[in-house]
């Protein structure tokens, strides 16, 4: 069930599954404390960010043009989209 609904804010470029990071190309701005929406072929899931890296630095936010770093719940793969939800 596709219940994507959020605004898409970057898509998957690369995940590290031994320390779950997901690797993301903003499209619009995204801030550590906004929940996300992770849109997988297998469906989807919603978290918050927790934390949030540019080049090896934590930061409160990303910019769209900006490729960030965050903690994922769940296995992401390479073009999964990412939305804010509310």
């Amino acid at each position: 069930m596709n219940t994507n609904t959020g605004e898409l804010v970057g898509a998957i470029t690369h995940y590290y599954p031994k320390i779950n990071v997901a690797v993301v190309k903003l499209s619009a701005p995204l801030r550590v404390g906004d929940n996300i929406q992770v849109v997988t072929k297998g469906g989807e899931f919603t978290q918050a960010v927790s934390s949030m890296q540019v080049d090896h630095k934590s930061v409160n936010q990303g910019n769209a043009g900006e490729v960030i770093a965050i903690m994922v719940e769940q296995k992401v793969r390479e073009g999964d989209e990412v939305r804010k939800v509310q």
